[in-house]
């Protein structure tokens, strides 16, 4: 059996790669249905782009990388395939796009633009062997309890990264791109929430509010939750993908609030009040119960001269706490690292010294911001690729 190319994985990527490749093109996958992250994403409404999306918003040891294909693919194109296809849209908060029904609708628009194009899909198909032929290459399948042998010009790796394991994540383009001599960056679980060993935020678990949080090299103003284990929400998550082991982060959690000059207020009208009930307006009580252990709070708005009042806004300003870790790639949105960005076209995602093979999406060492820029290299990435192989 005999195809054009041959697409490793039935995500994002890699049904965008299958929608414009041409000729015979077949998409394999071992889940039992497409596009299983694209379904659990953005809380069932899929995330599907970001309206800033540009090549700031990827980390990469070659911040260049992502620049041709995120500018030969937009946002607004993706926005426009998506209109195309009749999906009601909204834009959450910071450009952030969710579907206002199902993410299940973007799968479906992806299956269609595969069968328009003629692509066939195959799933709980199971790679069992891969090799170089002097015209292209030779996979081994088992589907449905059949061992089958088909050859390709093109070989694309859309299998992605190692994070959800429980959806069948097994790190599978590194071992092949490993095989062809492409070398792998370190990766390690990103856009995951943080852990603390010692259970220090288990009392405040359920709690959120927005912040500044910050480290050495860059700072997000979102939302933090606490956690059983630690710290999650937007802001932390961000953030953990420019975290490393060992090192501290700093939370501002009155970070556009002027509440020295609001305490001062208060402290002139309603003076017998206590502090703490007043901190309790402006941040979550049960964080103002949990932060007066180790920060004086104690005594009415009146008993607080202005330099208690500088110290205790210093103090909520710069919240300095060093995790132990994060969750892990159990339940990182992404990975960090991945498929050498050196080894590759930063035009056609073809393997310099390869060719035929090509890498696209999460397994390459591109990762976005949390807030669909993820998906947005995966349909830029894709489409490049898919467009490189139809034009030879």
């Amino acid at each position: 059996m005999t195809f054009d190319t041959i697409i490793l994985g039935a995500g994002a990527a890699g049904m965008m790669c299958a929608a414009h490749c041409g000729g015979r093109v077949l998409v394999i996958d071992h889940a039992k249905a497409p596009g299983e992250k694209i379904r659990i994403s953005g809380g069932g409404r899929c995330n599907f782009t970001n309206m800033y999306a540009g090549p700031d918003n990827f980390l990469s040891q070659n911040s260049h990388f992502c620049k041709s294909a995120l500018a030969r693919y937009t946002q607004w194109d993706f926005i426009d395939l998506v209109g195309r296809h009749k999906i009601a849209w909204h834009e959450k908060t910071l450009g952030q796009l969710f579907c206002d029904g199902s993410s299940k609708q973007i799968i479906q628009l992806l299956l269609s633009e595969m069968d328009r194009a003629g692509a066939e899909l195959w799933l709980r198909t199971e790679l069992k062997d891969l090799r170089k032929t002097d015209s292209g290459f030779m996979l081994d399948f088992d589907r449905e309890g059949q061992r089958l042998n088909v050859t390709c010009t093109n070989l694309v790796l859309a299998t992605g990264g190692k994070s959800i394991p429980k959806m069948g994540a097994t790190g599978l383009a590194y071992d092949i791109a490993r095989q062809f001599g492409l070398r792998i960056t370190d990766t390690r679980a990103a856009l995951v929430p943080l852990t603390f060993s010692d259970g220090k935020f288990k009392d405040l678990s359920g709690v959120s509010l927005p912040v500044r949080l910050s480290n050495d090299r860059t700072s997000f103003d979102e939302a933090l939750l606490f956690t059983h284990r630690g710290l999650s929400g937007p802001a932390v998550l961000q953030l953990s993908s420019y975290w490393r082991e060992g090192e501290a982060i700093r939370v501002n959690m009155i970070p556009d609030l002027p509440l020295f000059d609001l305490l001062r207020d208060q402290r002139q009208a309603a003076g017998r009040k206590a502090l703490t009930t007043e901190l309790a307006r402006h941040l979550p009580a049960r964080l103002v119960d949990y932060l007066s252990q180790n920060i004086q709070m104690q005594g009415n708005l009146a008993d607080q001269p202005d330099s208690a009042l500088t110290k205790l806004t210093a103090a909520l300003s710069n919240w300095e706490l060093t995790p132990s870790g994060t969750e892990g790639y159990r339940t990182a949105e992404v990975t960090l690292g991945g498929i050498d960005t050196d080894d590759l076209s930063s035009k056609t995602m073809e393997a310099r010294n390869v060719p035929g093979l090509y890498a696209i999406g999460e397994a390459v060492d591109i990762t976005g911001w949390l807030g669909g820029y993820n998906f947005q290299w995966a349909w830029s990435s894709g489409h490049a690729a898919g467009t490189a192989i139809a034009a030879h």
